[in-house]
């Protein structure tokens, strides 16, 4: 009897078992809506030695699908780098520093919301948020201070800052040559992806087409002098987050993605001076197989886009290489402690899935930044599925499987289909303009919400398995006065700067910003005579303006 005959056998005494017992839905399908079927056999595709040449491949090697790497995790662990940042630059370098004695392999740093939308602790319009949501930097002194004691040569830093993302970076340079570390041995990721703030996150500063030339302009500053930093973090995390579904993220990441490349080599930069040092960030939902399908998709995704439509000849320009986070709009103020079982299958799906990079959120992420001890238990999660599952010892383990190679072809087709309508409309920006990715993640989020409300959705602890009380775990509280401890170090700073030589070079960089040339050197010089975040921003709000989002 053939497998055919078997499967067809086998479908028949399914119909008689599911007219005995019904199902536990009339449909299974996922949040991505790919239908999700009773039993996955094996298909001509999937058993096709062209297919699986074409289509999977060997690890590290095109079109990546299996992983980047020839060994992945035999080789090294993935980079464990918990997200932290709260409070003053003090408070944030003691967790820095903590989470390097327990065993954390890179930096993940979190900035304020005065920060990231480019004005001073001392700004009116930061009074209230200073410190809230992420440390407070407003100067070159309190970047030296959150990396008091960490040589910049030996430690690999994230930072989440987009749209003074250049400031940022010109800091860290700065630190580095106080440091006595060359730029050259500098090594880390600045996210600096603004199209997803127009879209999903909000904290913008500059129009997109200066925008667009901020990015670009560290991506040939970087190639030329920082030559180990990744110049961006392309993030399907904040769609995500924002309600879009798996199918989504990745479409709309790999669009903006598309997007920059294509402005930078229609500024004149050969796609394999800089495409290397490319990266992403991707968020890691509760639906296991649904999320590991996406990262493989996602990788076979980029490697094509980069080879066909780019030209790219250089493998490390077609490498995708991302960083995950697990899935924060996922957890729950109800039953906090729920939370660390939803972390760690989060985490263990983006470890299945090949990620080089991750951060596991904190089981109080729901209610107030992390504590000390809800930070550990999230490092430890990591630490368990490395050191102890077993799951990391060969590569791409779960290849092969039935479900997942079909989940991964289905979720491919889906996102292709987003791209090309995205193409059609004009590219990324375009479709941002026109506010068609913004209505998508709108609808998407709006039905799961619906969904739990009607209870088709379970969320445990939340629409059903409630407890009657529940108890109020400790929480991390940030200093009240920080906005007034932080206003006073600033007037300090002025005090001792040299006005003249600060506000010489931001008038270089005032010039600069109206011509064409890369600002980078310019925002570096501005930092090093201690011009604050606040000043270099409005300058540049000087020049390009402010972007208002339209109204649909």
């Amino acid at each position: 009897m053939t497998l055919h005959d078997r499967y067809q056998a086998w479908q028949a005494n399914v119909e008689n078992a599911v007219a005995k017992r019904a199902e536990r839905k009339s449909e299974f399908v996922n949040h991505s809506d790919v239908p999700v079927e009773r039993l996955y056999v094996p298909t001509a595709a999937v058993t096709d030695e062209d297919f699986y040449i074409e289509q999977l491949g060997f690890p590290g090697e095109f079109p990546y699908t299996r992983g980047i790497q020839p060994t992945m995790y035999r080789g090294r662990y993935w980079t464990m780098r918990q997200y932290a940042g709260f409070g003053s630059a003090e408070e944030t370098n003691a967790r820095f520093r903590y989470l390097l004695s327990q065993g954390q392999t890179g930096l993940s740093t979190a900035f304020d919301l005065p920060t990231q939308i480019g004005y001073d602790a001392d700004d009116p319009f930061a009074r209230g948020e200073v410190g809230k949501v992420g440390v407070s930097i407003s100067s070159r002194l309190d970047m030296e201070t959150l990396f008091h004691k960490i040589p910049l040569d030996q430690v690999s830093t994230s930072m989440t800052i987009n749209a003074p993302a250049s400031v940022l970076l010109a800091m860290y340079l700065v630190v580095a040559e106080s440091q006595g570390v060359p730029w050259t041995r500098v090594n880390g990721t600045v996210q600096n992806d603004i199209l997803k703030e127009y879209v999903a996150r909000g904290t913008y500063i500059f129009p997109p087409k200066p925008s667009m030339r901020l990015i670009t302009d560290i991506f040939d500053f970087c190639a030329r002098d920082v030559p180990n930093w990744n110049t961006i973090s392309i993030s399907g995390y904040h769609i995500r987050e924002a309600g879009s579904t798996a199918v989504q993220e990745v479409a709309f990441t790999l669009s903006n993605a598309i997007a920059y490349v294509q402005s930078a080599v229609d500024g004149g930069l050969a796609v394999d001076d800089f495409a290397p040092r490319l990266s992403f960030f991707f968020n890691a939902h509760n639906d296991f197989f649904e999320e590991i399908a996406k990262f493989r998709a996602a990788r076979r995704m980029w490697a094509h886009i980069m080879k066909e439509r780019f030209g790219a000849k250089n493998p490390r320009s077609m490498q995708l290489r991302f960083h995950t986070q697990t899935g924060g709009s996922t957890l729950t103020a109800q039953q906090p402690d729920n939370n660390i079982v939803r972390v760690t299958l989060q985490a263990l799906a983006a470890v299945l899935g090949g990620t080089q990079s991750l951060h596991t959120n904190s089981r109080d992420e729901a209610l107030a930044l992390p504590t000390e001890d809800s930070a550990r238990i999230a490092l430890r999660t990591q630490q368990i599925i490395a050191y102890e599952s077993g799951v990391a010892d060969t590569v791409d383990p779960l290849g092969g499987s039935y479900y997942v190679e079909s989940l991964t072809t289905a979720m491919e087709e889906r996102a292709w289909k987003y791209i090309d309508y995205i193409d059609q409309l004009g590219g990324a920006v375009a479709a941002i303009e026109q506010g068609y990715m913004q209505q998508e993640i709108h609808k998407a989020a709006y039905d799961l919400q619906r969904a739990i409300e009607r209870g088709d959705e379970v969320v445990v602890g939340v629409n059903k398995f409630k407890v009657d009380h529940e108890v109020e775990p400790e929480l991390l509280r940030v200093n009240p006065r920080l906005g007034e401890e932080q206003a006073r170090r600033l007037a300090k700073l002025r005090e001792d700067r040299s006005a003249a030589e600060c506000t010489a070079a931001l008038e270089k960089l005032r010039s600069a910003a109206g011509e064409s040339t890369n600002l980078m050197p310019y925002i570096i010089d501005a930092v090093r005579k201690y011009a604050t975040i606040g000043e270099v921003s409005n300058v540049l709000r000087s020049v390009f303006g402010e972007y208002r989002p339209p109204i649909f």
